[in-house]
């Protein structure tokens, strides 16, 4: 499921998008906002899907080979244990999966499955592969740490697949690292007894409704919140302020008046490893400079209301 600090960054993006293009539609901007964040679950069931469809690609190989006329001892006789992978057969058989992939219309591994065999191919020369058909052990233990290294190792790496993902989405460049760890993490935590059923998008409820109001607050107090910002940097021109810092800046002070349940040291030590991936090298110091004038300012004037103790 998508994360607060990954949601921090989508808002960001929108935010960023939408004061560049000079566009006010804020409904319009909210939908696409929404709508990239949906994706990312398209995405997540992709990587999914996609070791699937090289089990049976690979099925589809050796069956192929069998029927050669001078097929060798080693093709009349292969290896299966990557067909009878325990926790890829899980997922194949996943109706949560089959549902989502239905009702979405998800057909890359059809309509490009020159990706599948490229993934194939290189899992089939790894030294991850050849270990994991020699090792003698027979068990679910096995065939799931072979499948999280298979993952990690050669699909998530792969530049081609990556360049095909950010060119089926361009908002997929930045969620495929969050959507990798992701996919690790639901692997990890597959039980052999139990079925494999997709997750939530949202933690809960209130996840969902901290990206409206995030994105729509920031938006909506933009000239305000840059007011209180220049007041607090009188040795910096406005335009001299990377744009990026400027969002980040605004987006936590959304937070620091509008969610008070978030603590005011939290929001900021959030957009402070935010701007560590997404702006300058001496950002982090310049948004934690500026937040924590801000931050003790507001609670002076009593701006910021945090409910419970130790909020602030």
């Amino acid at each position: 499921m998508i994360n607060r600090r990954h949601i921090r960054v989508k808002v960001m993006q929108s935010v960023y998008a939408m004061l560049q293009s000079h566009n006010d539609d804020i409904i319009r901007e909210e939908k696409f906002l929404k709508h990239s964040i949906l994706k990312m679950f398209d995405l997540y069931v992709l990587n999914l899907q996609l070791l699937v469809e090289v089990q049976k690609l690979s099925a589809k190989k050796i069956a192929l080979s069998k029927k050669k006329i001078l097929a060798t001892e080693e093709e009349l006789r292969p290896n299966t244990k990557f067909l009878n992978n325990r926790l890829i057969n899980l997922i194949a058989e996943s109706v949560s999966i089959e549902g989502y992939v239905e009702l979405n219309n998800l057909r890359n591994w059809d309509e490009d499955s020159e990706y599948v065999k490229i993934i194939l191919d290189e899992l089939q020369k790894s030294d991850l592969y050849k270990k994991y058909l020699d090792n003698k052990e027979d068990s679910y233990k096995v065939d799931k740490i072979f499948v999280i290294d298979f993952f990690k190792e050669i699909v998530a790496p792969n530049e081609k697949l990556g360049e095909y993902y950010e060119d089926t989405m361009i908002s997929w460049a930045d969620d495929i690292p969050f959507v990798n760890t992701w996919v690790v993490k639901s692997l990890s935590k597959q039980k052999e007894t139990s079925i494999f059923v997709l997750g939530n998008l949202y933690k809960d409820k209130d996840d969902e409704e901290f990206v409206s109001e995030l994105f729509k607050k920031t938006v909506l107090k933009n000239a305000e919140y840059e007011k209180d910002i220049t007041e607090k940097t009188p040795n910096w021109e406005t335009d001299r302020i990377a744009d990026i810092d400027m969002i980040l800046i605004k987006m936590a002070m959304t937070e620091f008046l509008n969610f008070p349940s978030i603590p005011t040291r939290v929001t900021i030590n959030e957009y402070i490893e935010v701007s560590k991936d997404y702006s300058t090298e001496k950002s982090s110091y310049f948004i934690n400079g500026v937040l924590d004038k801000i931050s003790k300012e507001f609670i002076q004037n009593k701006r910021i209301v945090k409910i419970g103790r130790g909020l602030l």
